[in-house]
């Protein structure tokens, strides 16, 4: 049992899946993680989802359902002397599990380590991380792993939460405390359940026997006793949705400044590589195609230099992108055309622009009346590439921007007013 003086959210932390809220999908009656749970058969995993939301929770509750022995890391501390250790622990016993938190944070060489006693079965690894496994696990060790994502608690849980706490938990339930009004916390707390659960108890503390909390009082508490950036809550998605929203508004100020923030406060310098990274087509695209190969630059420098040196190249690109023309075409475009692929389903193939490998593809009329683009003056010849359905539609609207004029005139003057360029 744990000390009353640890955090209330490890106090309450859930040990079986019947307490745990949320992740319904994964966790909930006849799903497939509590099924390979409860048939004993746990496949090495990778937990993919915001903060708060239970990866860690959930490796525990496997391990205590399973009565594994449980070896436990964490990324930012640990090397690839701590891995060896902890599978040379792991043979001595069996069905052991290895859970690494934050495993996005582990090189190539630190996952390298891991990929054998994965493949051996050593050890059944659980990963757990925030960002997208794609990028972050090598393609060897993810290979191996199933990816289940963890969906972000909504405020029903949220609330739950609040309301267990207090009736529950062996030393609140001795305050006596009301609980008025629930939005503040759930706001400050960004859907993060242990820093919920975390700020109830700091606001509780400093409110006292029988207090009533109301959202004014947390918001006065909150503001003296809150940390000014915590990377893993609100505050975490509060300022790179204004970086992103300053560059897409061409201040390079505002930029370098919430650039800055985010350094401070010990931000990972990849994620924001990565965000630069979508940026760069979501909304400057071909208004200057370059943007989107520098901020390419920017992302494989940052993964090769790391902290701190590669704040200086996230200031280059961040001010770069700021300071260009903006256009959301290709985005706008992209999202019209999954638009039109959901609403008129699988749409068949024009003949003519088919392929042919086969005789029997040739007498079907695969390819026939194709006409090959280089064999025409301007390598052009005006055919209909889209399904008879939907020909003629407009998707790519050029922006209205020097870069995409310049496309604008030279699809017109292909395609005269087909598209109405």
């Amino acid at each position: 049992m744990l000390s009353p003086q640890a955090p209330l959210a490890e106090r309450l932390r859930p040990q079986t899946l019947d307490q745990l809220v949320g992740q319904k999908h994964l966790t909930g009656k006849g799903s497939v993680l509590r099924t390979a749970i409860e048939q004993g058969k746990v496949p090495s995993m990778i937990l993919w989802g915001p903060p708060g939301t239970g990866k860690t929770t959930i490796a525990g509750i496997i391990a205590g359902t399973l009565q594994s022995p449980f070896y436990t890391l964490s990324a930012i501390s640990a090397g690839v002397k701590e891995v060896r250790e902890a599978i040379a622990g792991a043979k001595e016993q069996s069905k052991a599990i290895l859970f690494i938190d934050e495993i996005h944070r582990f090189n190539k060489g630190q996952q390298d380590a891991l990929l054998g006693a994965v493949e051996k079965g050593i050890v059944t690894l659980i990963g757990a991380t925030t960002e997208n496994p794609s990028f972050e696990v090598n393609s060897a060790l993810l290979s191996r792993c199933q990816v289940y994502v963890l969906k972000p608690l909504n405020e029903d849980d949220l609330v739950q939460l609040l309301h267990h706490a207090l009736s529950t938990d062996e030393v609140l339930k001795k305050e006596k405390i009301t609980l008025k009004e629930t939005g503040a916390l759930i706001r400050i707390s960004g859907g993060d359940a242990r820093k919920l659960l975390n700020l109830l108890e700091v606001v509780c503390n400093a409110a006292g026997k029988g207090a009533v909390i109301t959202d004014e009082l947390v918001m006065e508490i909150a503001q003296q006793r809150v940390a000014l950036y915590d990377k893993k809550g609100e505050q975490h998605y509060d300022i790179i949705s204004a970086f992103i929203k300053c560059i897409r508004g061409s201040d390079p100020n505002a930029a370098v400044y919430w650039l800055a923030r985010m350094i401070e406060g010990g931000e990972d310098v990849k994620f924001i590589a990565r965000r630069l990274l979508i940026l760069a087509s979501e909304d400057i695209g071909n208004a200057n195609p370059n943007a989107l190969l520098l901020a390419n630059a920017c992302f494989e420098a940052v993964n090769k230099i790391g902290y701190p040196e590669s704040t200086l190249i996230l200031s280059q690109c961040a001010t770069y992108l700021a300071s260009s023309p903006k256009s959301n075409s290709a985005t706008v475009a992209i999202g019209a055309a999954q638009a039109a692929v959901r609403n008129h389903g699988d749409l068949a193939v024009p003949l003519h622009i088919r392929n042919a490998p086969t005789r029997l593809m040739k007498d079907l009329d695969y390819g026939k009346g194709y006409q090959y683009s280089h064999s025409y003056e301007n390598n052009f010849s005006q055919q209909e590439y889209l399904p008879s359905e939907i020909a003629g539609t407009k998707f790519y609207d050029p922006g209205k921007n020097a870069r995409e004029d310049e496309l604008r005139k030279f699809l017109r003057a292909l395609w005269g007013e087909k598209y109405g360029y």
